[in-house]
């Protein structure tokens, strides 16, 4: 019986694909003891117990960024958390250590090392985080979500994804999604979103050419997130919905995608083949434009600047896009080379060698 821990979390980015993985481990061999190790203020202290796993608790420790009282004890509090997850790995009898980036991730890495215990680092965006980048210097193996992420002995393994996107098959769901969101099956649809509290920019650009949308022959399916204000405009053809829990169905019926480009959602949009135009968020390291960067190269997306991203930018681009059907199918044919279903499947693999199996 092999004792798998599993460490990461803070944000969906991170917990998504560890409990992916979580999933894969506990379905190939149901047998098979598999851990989290995460903190208590992140996201997975909601979602790993949901999920059914057992969340073991390391303290969060992050990295100093400037000379200050928490640098000072930044050594001691990391030594700490390092300790504390040898002896998890002691006391239950843990095999390998399977890190995905945030918080829990860098103490794992240092205690799976002194504990002589292999460990694989999965890292989900373009432009890898500290911990990952650290930990990837003495990993058994590391995979990486997109081609060309700076992180040394690099894998392209793609991102772990959920079963309901791994398995969807938009075809026969389509009539399906139709009626769910009160559209017409055989019309090409638009989805537009921003993740579950929206964004800004996105809203507004659609707020002001949805007509257009429409007039192109096209109807929208448009998730404003649960904070937007936006008025329903209650026409035949344009669905707006502030927070929608199956996505699946979103997909199923999507044409086209005007989306942020979070490492998750270009990993799903691009595993399904779906074109798309990205509008990365600017706030951050810019990750998100990194993120898109596969997608772009491979003709399945193109990518508008927040900043640009207007209702005239909408008309300019994005509706003469619509009426091209050559190009939107020369787009989804690519977008099926940039993504990939199997990336549960592919760092189950390398923690498979990491056991050397």
């Amino acid at each position: 019986m092999t004792t798998y821990l599993l460490a990461g979390g803070g944000t969906a980015g991170h917990v998504n694909p560890l409990l992916a993985v979580a999933d894969g481990l506990r379905r190939r061999d149901p047998d098979a003891v598999v851990l989290v190790l995460g903190t208590q203020e992140g996201l997975e202290s909601r979602l790993v117990p949901e999920r059914g796993y057992e969340l073991l608790i390391v303290e969060k420790v992050p990295f100093p960024r400037r000379p200050d009282r928490a640098a000072a004890g930044f050594p001691m509090r990391f030594q700490r958390a390092v300790g504390r997850v040898r002896g998890y790995i002691r006391d239950r009898g843990v095999d390998v250590v399977v890190g995905f980036g945030g918080y829990a991730s860098a103490p794992a890495y240092v205690a799976a090392r002194r504990e002589r215990v292999p460990f694989v680092v999965h890292e989900a965006n373009a432009r890898p985080g500290l911990a990952n980048v650290l930990g990837a210097r003495r990993a058994a193996a590391v995979g990486v979500a997109f081609a060309g992420t700076p992180m040394r002995r690099a894998e392209v393994v793609g991102m772990p994804l959920r079963p309901e996107i791994v398995e969807l098959d938009r075809a026969a769901l389509r009539a399906e999604a139709a009626a769910h969101f009160g559209l017409d099956p055989a019309r090409k649809t638009l989805l537009a979103f921003g993740g579950s509290l929206g964004a800004l920019r996105i809203n507004e650009a659609l707020a002001g050419s949805w007509r257009d949308v429409l007039d192109a022959g096209w109807q929208l399916l448009h998730i404003t997130g649960e904070r937007s204000d936006l008025p329903d405009p209650g026409v035949e053809g344009y669905a707006l919905r502030r927070y929608v829990d199956r996505m699946d169905l979103a997909f199923a019926i999507a044409d086209l995608i005007v989306s942020r480009s979070g490492a998750s959602t270009v990993s799903e949009i691009a595993a399904l083949g779906i074109p798309a135009v990205y509008v990365p968020y600017a706030v951050g390291n810019g990750e998100q434009r990194l993120n898109a960067a596969s997608s772009l190269a491979a003709g399945a997306a193109i990518l508008i600047e927040d900043a640009a991203f207007t209702p005239d930018r909408v008309r300019s681009d994005i509706l003469p896009l619509l009426r091209d059907e050559e190009r939107i199918a020369r787009m989804a044919a690519a977008a099926e080379t940039a993504g990939t279903r199997h990336g549960t499947e592919n760092v189950i693999a390398q923690i498979d060698r990491a056991l050397g199996r």
